[in-house]
């Protein structure tokens, strides 16, 4: 069994939460940017509880909403294309642009990338980089968008801060919203955003309870367990 150790900081702010309270969405991400306490702007992050079972394929939750303000980091884009798509995605500002090179250099191990697009031609050289790209999460997919003839959309989506949700074999999904240095309206929209589209994206196969918890936290801080029923806006201090 291993045993998770935790620091002074973390121990000390979680004295402060009330272990059984489900609080407001604002409630949540104010007292996380009020007790934040990392040296760096920490990522603000969801997790929904689904009841799903993600190991029937009419029950698995995915897709992708672009986030109004974005999650605070800048990926670097790679794109499969050639010709005028690579031309496009050039102009779009796609970090890296290449055909069957660029698969070759993939292969061989650089991943200095954070999200990849391809052309739909391209896929039959791409597709042997499936045990290399499958497990980081990277794998180009036409139902999130990065298996696309549209290359400029696909490329300005992924700088503006496009999240692609799935859900892992628990039932669970994990996405950012943003950083604890957002303004705490800035994340209440983000908010909002990525609980519509999980519900959007509710499976025909999904029985009962759909949403059995949302829990929003910081990269270093706890889980805040929050009420779904209470909207996403800013509330007064009492």
């Amino acid at each position: 069994m291993v045993v998770l150790k935790r620091g002074k900081n973390y121990i000390n702010i979680v004295k402060s939460l009330e272990k059984q309270k489900l609080y407001s969405p604002y409630q949540a991400l104010k007292w996380i940017k009020d007790n934040h306490f990392a040296k760096f702007d920490e990522s603000v992050d969801i997790s929904f509880n689904l009841g799903v079972d993600p190991r029937k394929a009419d029950q698995i939750v995915r897709g992708t909403i672009v986030l109004p303000h974005g999650t605070g980091k800048t990926p670097k884009v790679l794109v499969f294309a050639q010709g005028d798509k690579a031309a496009e995605a050039s102009k779009a500002g796609a970090d890296y642009v290449g055909g069957e090179e660029l698969v070759d250099k993939v292969a061989g191990g650089w991943l200095d990338f954070d999200v990849c697009i391809t052309t739909p031609d391209m896929m039959k050289h791409v597709g042997k980089l499936g045990k290399i790209l499958g497990p980081r999460k990277l794998m180009p997919n036409p139902k999130s968008g990065t298996v696309t003839m549209d290359i400029e959309k696909a490329v300005k989506d992924a700088k503006k801060g496009r999240v692609e949700f799935r859900t892992d074999k628990t039932g669970v999904i994990h996405c950012p919203i943003g950083r604890v240095s957002f303004d705490i309206e800035k994340l209440l929209e983000n908010y909002s955003a990525i609980v519509d589209a999980v519900i959007k994206a509710k499976p025909p196969g999904a029985k009962g309870k759909y949403i059995k918890g949302i829990y929003l936290s910081s990269t270093m801080g706890p889980g805040l367990k929050v009420d779904i029923n209470k909207p996403a806006e800013v509330e007064a201090v009492a």
